[in-house]
């Protein structure tokens, strides 16, 4: 059993599993992980990329389980959970990061839309947290857990209800899951990552989109996955430089990861439109 009796800046010989490995933030966590001589759990629904990623990971000489997971699918998810502990017997990192991007106005998306968005974007962060949380608490060792939300968890824009709801109950998960864990004197900590513009294939979900849902392309939402594309071309942060404000927000103890020196300024004028119980304005994302 690979395991570590505390959360240091040393990772080397601790575990760490990453949903929605095979791109992205994702992709560049389990890297990162790897460098940091951890065994690396890595998991997506896109089996030809992933198996990229886990080849890239050996090659650098890591140790490394690959599963193909659906999040939104329970069962899959504790499958994920006992293969890990079944290879390792410890889990010391566990990045839920794996998303999906539907836009749309909310009542013109179907309620197949709704569900295959919520099913990944929240259902996958709830179902990894079931399935993981308590093995961890059973192992016994410091651990730290990583909730992939947006910065559309925090704000609301228009055109785009289903990502914005599943990403305000994943933050909410985020904030829940901490206090229930420090309630407890568990000694598993938790972050929310927020990010606001990062180059990945976010605007391009629809191509782990299930068959049986037919075709997303909405002229609203055509429009927003435009947008979207356009924002990252004007300058996106890297999934490199996300992971290294990750990493160095884990070790500090932060909550909240945010990727933006914007956000206060975006948070401030939503929580004053609350006290004054004003609709808050939405915003560019950067």
């Amino acid at each position: 059993m690979l395991c570590s009796s505390a959360m240091t800046n040393d990772l080397s010989g601790s575990v760490a599993v990453i949903t929605g490995a095979a791109s992205g933030i994702g992709r560049a966590l389990s890297h990162r992980c790897a460098q940091e001589s951890m065994a690396v759990v890595i998991s997506d629904v896109e089996s030809v990329p992933l198996v990229k990623v886990e080849s890239e990971l050996v090659s650098a000489g890591a140790q490394v389980l690959a599963v193909q997971t659906d999040v939104s699918n329970d069962e899959a998810v504790d499958a994920l959970a006992a293969r890990t502990f079944d290879r390792f017997g410890a889990v010391h990192r566990l990045f839920i990061n794996a998303g999906v991007f539907q836009a749309g106005v909310a009542w013109q998306r179907s309620k197949a839309d709704w569900e295959w968005v919520l099913g990944v974007n929240l259902w996958g962060p709830i179902n990894a947290v079931r399935a993981f949380i308590p093995r961890m608490l059973k192992q016994g060792d410091a651990g730290h857990v990583v909730i992939t939300s947006s910065l559309a968890g925090l704000i609301t824009v228009p055109y785009s209800s289903p990502y914005v709801v599943s990403k305000f109950g994943a933050a909410a998960l985020a904030e829940c899951l901490a206090h229930d864990l420090a309630a407890q004197a568990a000694p598993i900590q938790v972050s929310c990552l927020v990010p606001g513009s990062v180059d990945t294939q976010i605007a391009d979900s629809d191509r782990n989109r299930p068959t049986d849902l037919g075709d997303a392309e909405a002229e609203d939402h055509r429009l927003v996955a435009a947008a979207l594309q356009e924002m990252v071309s004007r300058g996106a942060n890297s999934p490199d430089s996300v992971v290294d404000t990750v990493f160095a927000a884990v070790a500090a103890g932060d909550f909240w990861i945010t990727t933006s020196d914007s956000y206060p300024d975006f948070i401030g004028q939503r929580y004053q439109s609350l006290k004054s119980r004003r609709l808050p304005s939405s915003v560019n994302f950067d």
